[in-house]
């Protein structure tokens, strides 16, 4: 079995390797350690979780005392873009950990906090910056950072980049780079936008694909609960306040929701904190501070801040909302049955999220067990013969009794431009939001925003209503949602 020892680094990189208990590389690590020290540009397929933070941390290190001198004023001997705070912080801290006996600077910027400290930083250079693209070309723009002395560019997360928008950012910065680079580009997924953008920025890459976005993690046991979306509040608090959860996410898909929850739980006694892109840097790295500590065990989270937490000891995933993404429903509960742990990752499924459902299993090519009652321990137990049925009804497309059948055939009620919130425009932090990420459309139920039926019943919510002066029918509600 290959060690850290047999892939050539230095001693003061494996002294503090040891250090923290590190002895064998993952996969990811075992594999493209050699070829980044070779000097070769690296197309990296592998999600959040597999180690990769490693893989290109350290040769890089290895590189830069291999070959010493000094960092360039207002610049860097490496950057490495990252698409989240959480994520650019983790990965400083990563650089940090393992140059901890050597003589190298590192440095981190993102929006959210003020420029002045980080352009005092940078004034005289540093060898490794970590940042998000919006504060780094802020950075650029008012001449404080230049980066044309970049010996190593690493792109970390390029698909969650696209999907936040980012891609154009990222065209802008590229070019500011010297031609005579080494590149290494990390992605969970390839789609076809981001094998372009690849293609124009690698030279002959060697190429390394672990642990596909479509495969779940072993050890985290699956179900979903079949629940109206009023009804999930109570579904949540039910389980969180199981003794069994020692630490929980839960997952929903906007910010306001991401709030609601947080305010629904404290009304149950069950305390708990929010972390998304309207909170303050000082307020997100609180939250996840205290959910690491263990000083909360609840954690509520959207899908932008979810690839930057990686807690050990996390019991429970819940997706409060099923994601509309069907990668996200991968990485969300990847954040369970870490380090050889096990983990229950449990999902609430309302009427018009069972398109989403479906997406899921197409993608990780399963059937996810629906469960309805839980034991003494907390655990999801399966459903019964007559549940089960139910379920394969629901999936069909069936709609519950006591509601009047739908002439389209029972599809669930679609908001009509769920895909359209988020806006794609800065979120006055220097970073850019998702397009379709944080702040999906709600369906058309009941008039509420943030995807929810606002208390509304559905069919007060779908009562006809007088007919317009023109004689054309009134249509539904069509405000605007919540745009994350």
């Amino acid at each position: 079995m290959t060690k850290f020892t047999d892939l050539g680094l230095a001693e003061p990189i494996l002294k503090a390797l040891a250090a923290d208990g590190y002895e064998t590389p993952t996969p990811i690590q075992a594999q493209a350690i050699p070829i980044v020290l070779a000097g070769r540009d690296l197309m990296g397929i592998a999600q959040t979780g597999t180690g990769k933070t490693a893989a290109f941390a350290l040769p890089i290190i290895q590189q830069l005392i291999t070959q010493p001198r000094m960092a360039p004023r207002r610049g860097c001997r490496v950057l490495v873009l990252s698409p989240t705070r959480e994520l650019a912080s983790q990965i400083a801290e990563s650089f940090q950990s393992y140059a901890k006996n050597l003589k190298l600077s590192v440095a981190v910027v993102f929006g959210g906090v003020a420029a002045g400290p980080q352009v005092r930083k940078l004034a005289n250079g540093v060898d490794i910056l970590v940042a998000t693209p919006g504060r780094l070309l802020d950075h650029v723009d008012g001449k404080m950072l230049r980066l044309d002395q970049v010996e190593h560019f690493v792109l970390d997360e390029a698909d969650q980049m696209l999907d936040l928008g980012f891609i154009h950012a990222i065209r802008r910065v590229v070019p500011m780079l010297p031609s005579r680079r080494q590149t290494l580009f990390f992605s969970a997924t390839m789609p076809k936008a981001i094998k372009d953008l690849a293609d124009g920025m690698l030279t002959e890459p060697a190429t390394v694909a672990v642990t596909p976005v479509a495969k779940t993690a072993d050890r985290v046991e699956q179900s979903v609960i079949f629940v109206e979306q009023g009804g999930k509040r109570a579904v949540l608090t039910e389980i969180l306040g199981a003794p069994g959860v020692s630490r929980a996410l839960v997952f929903t898909r906007t910010k306001h929701g991401a709030d609601k929850v947080v305010r629904q739980l404290s009304e149950a006694k069950i305390e708990a904190a929010a972390i998304h892109g309207n909170k303050s840097q000082a307020q997100r790295e609180r939250a996840l501070g205290a959910f690491r500590t263990g000083h909360i065990k609840i954690l509520v989270a959207t899908d932008i801040a979810a690839r930057g937490i990686d807690v050990d000891g996390v019991s429970h995933v819940v997706n409060h909302d099923v994601p509309n993404v069907p990668e996200s429903y991968v990485h969300r509960i990847g954040r369970t049955a870490r380090a050889g742990a096990a983990g229950l990752a449990v999902t609430l499924v309302a009427n018009d999220e069972r398109m989403y459902l479906r997406d899921i299993e197409r993608l990780i090519k399963q059937s996810i067990p629906s469960t309805d009652r839980r034991s003494a321990e907390g655990k999801l137990e399966p459903e019964g013969d007559g549940a089960a049925s139910q379920k394969n009804q629901n999936r069909g497309g069936g709609r519950p009794q006591g509601q009047q059948p739908r002439r389209d055939g029972g599809r669930p009620q679609q908001g009509r431009g769920h895909r359209q919130n988020g806006g794609g425009g800065s979120n006055g932090n220097g970073e850019q939001r998702r397009a379709h990420g944080e702040g999906q459309g709600r369906p058309r139920q009941g008039g509420g925003g943030n995807g929810e039926m606002g208390g509304m019943p559905f069919m007060q919510a779908n009562k006809p209503r007088a007919p317009r002066r023109d004689g054309r029918p009134q249509g539904g509600d069509r405000r605007a949602n919540d745009r994350g």
